[in-house]
């Protein structure tokens, strides 16, 4: 008897904890819909994964790609359905929130939340044909918070609140909803939102850096060695992996030293005692 092929959608697939997890999980034999935003990157894709890949347009801030992907998908797996969707398009800002842009807010919240959402409901009833897994990668930033990447901070406790409250309104149905929480990784988003910090850092007003120069420097410098410090982002997937597997996931895995005392031991200090813990690392 053939075993019947498994599909998982895998977002932000292009780089980092994305193509990482879709390598993964091909090796296990899953088919996996790689969201990528070029076609250069659905080709390099596809030079690694061959044709255990399929790569999806899928910016999950434009609705007509998020539609459009789950209508190619639908027409792929048929009556099989989807086994798990792993959410892992993301974006960081950072900057002072006296004089964070609004518009860079409502970007970073765009992406790492209200995206997530519309492409969950856009292939909920695929996950449903399978009894498939929502597998959200957020972040260790999404329990503990700290100055200067406050609407990361926001965007990824956002994202912890909309985990549990969806595995509460599947569970009737056995779905799985699973939350990722990394720490530091060696990923090119820190490569980008290291940029994108810089370019608001030199865009922010005179008052801005005459109260908060020697901070944000600090906090640039020590952006630069977490790139170097990270754990590579195989780490992340092999969890990933597990979540989807697992006969009874767990709701929450932290990953990496530095999640796991940040989400184990920091958070549970007493605010006074965190936020001065925060400060003499500053």
């Amino acid at each position: 008897m053939a075993v019947q092929k498994k599909y998982v959608v895998v977002t932000g697939a292009s780089k980092g904890i994305g193509r990482a997890t879709a390598m993964v999980l091909v090796q296990h034999g899953y088919h996996v819909f790689a969201g990528v935003r070029t076609d250069a990157d659905g080709v390099a894709l596809l030079a690694d994964g061959g044709g255990a890949i399929t790569p999806l347009q899928l910016d999950v801030t434009r609705p007509k790609q998020i539609a459009a992907a789950a209508t190619d998908v639908r027409t792929l797996v048929g009556q099989a359905g989807l086994a798990g969707l792993v959410n892992n398009a993301g974006v960081a800002v950072a900057a002072p929130l006296e004089f964070l842009p609004i518009a860079e807010l409502c970007a970073q919240l765009e992406v790492n939340v209200v995206g997530q959402l519309a492409v969950t409901q856009a292939f909920l009833p695929l996950l449903r044909q399978a009894q498939g897994r929502i597998i959200n990668i957020s972040s260790m930033g999404g329990r503990v918070a700290g100055p200067w990447t406050g609407p990361y901070h926001a965007s990824k406790f956002a994202l912890e609140a909309l985990t549990d409250a969806l595995r509460q309104e599947l569970a009737p149905w056995q779905m799985h909803v699973v939350s990722i929480e990394p720490g530091v990784i060696a990923t090119p988003i820190w490569e980008t939102s290291l940029a994108r910090a810089k370019r608001l850092v030199e865009q922010l007003p005179p008052a801005a850096h005459g109260l908060y120069g020697a901070q944000l420097a600090n906090q640039l410098a020590r952006a630069e060695q977490n790139l170097r410090r990270g754990i590579p982002p195989e780490r992340v997937a092999a969890v990933v992996w597990k979540a989807l597997t697992a006969p009874r996931p767990r709701t929450r895995y932290p990953v990496g030293l530095d999640a796991w005392l940040a989400i184990n031991v920091i958070a549970r200090l007493p605010d006074r005692w965190r936020d001065g813990l925060v400060a003499r690392r500053g």
